[in-house]
């Protein structure tokens, strides 16, 4: 090969060269890019599976306060269950006194036992007269006691059935505050639940960027290594020619000292040191 001709190659080889380090360069940033995207990604999904974390603990602070509440609703209806009962109960002691209630009413009953008890008291009577008055007066009296116990049994329905509005009231409330923190934690699981999405999508994401980063580290690897094969091969032609050139000028000087030789002039140290190294002297 002609030294034009390994000139015309090494600028070649040079050029190739010039294009592999900007091909370089460009991997190596796009591998910076890379590494700086998925680090991102990674941040997001830590800061994602923080909020994950959060939204299950709002959820079951939530859920647990359902449960004091059906609780809660569940004991009044119990409780409910026996205010019922207990109504009925007096509400069939009632009819079963109805059946025994006598045709006066209670006031009546009253004035007649005051009469009776005021007569026996203040009329001298007989022994038969009185023990009739009072046999009568206790008559009376048990007549007056179904109006008492009716009045009375009909009063404790009242409260009974006022207590049962009551808890139907606050289990009615209860309900409703239940039926809130149902849809509250129906609305935080969903949140929770996108939020996983976000962070399995994300995950996918970065693998698929790790994928490419690594992708690119093996391109730049493998242009390296071809930077170092043309840089040797530069290197090479570039040694092989100073060597050639060295060996020209070796040539030129000991074809001029052997000249002198022939006419007779004094050589120089190094003329004489180049003859004796190449066997001339």
């Amino acid at each position: 090969m002609s030294n034009n001709e390994k000139r015309v190659n090494v600028e070649e080889l040079r050029q190739k060269l010039t294009a592999l380090k900007e091909e370089k360069k460009r991997i190596d940033s796009e591998a910076r890019e890379l590494t700086w995207k998925r680090d991102e990604i990674n941040s997001r999904i830590k800061r994602l599976k923080t909020e994950v974390l959060e939204l299950k603990r709002l959820r079951d602070e939530v859920n647990a306060e359902v449960k004091r509440l059906k609780e809660q609703k569940n004991e009044i209806k119990m409780e409910r269950a026996r205010k019922i009962k207990e109504i009925k109960k007096i509400q069939t002691e009632i009819k079963n006194l109805m059946a025994k209630k006598p045709k006066k009413e209670a006031a009546v009953l009253q004035r007649e036992i005051k009469a009776m008890e005021w007569k026996i008291q203040t009329i001298p009577l007989s022994l038969q007269e009185e023990k009739q008055l009072v046999e009568k007066v206790k008559q009376l009296e048990t007549q007056l006691n179904i109006h008492i116990k009716i009045e009375q049994l009909n009063q404790k329905k009242l409260e009974l059935t006022a207590e049962l509005r009551a808890l139907e009231a606050r289990a009615k409330s209860l309900h409703e505050k239940m039926m809130k923190e149902v849809d509250k934690s129906r609305k935080t699981h969903e949140e929770m639940l996108k939020r996983l999405e976000e962070v399995r999508n994300l995950k996918k994401e970065a693998e698929n960027v790790h994928r490419m980063f690594l992708q690119a580290i093996d391109q730049a690897k493998s242009v390296r290594e071809e930077i170092e094969k043309i840089a040797e091969k530069i290197a090479s032609i570039e040694a092989e020619e100073r060597r050639k050139s060295e060996e020209n000028l070796l040539e030129n000087i000991a074809k001029q000292a052997l000249e002198k030789l022939k006419r007779g002039e004094k050589l120089t140290w190094e003329e004489f040191k180049i003859l004796a190294e190449q066997d001339l002297a």
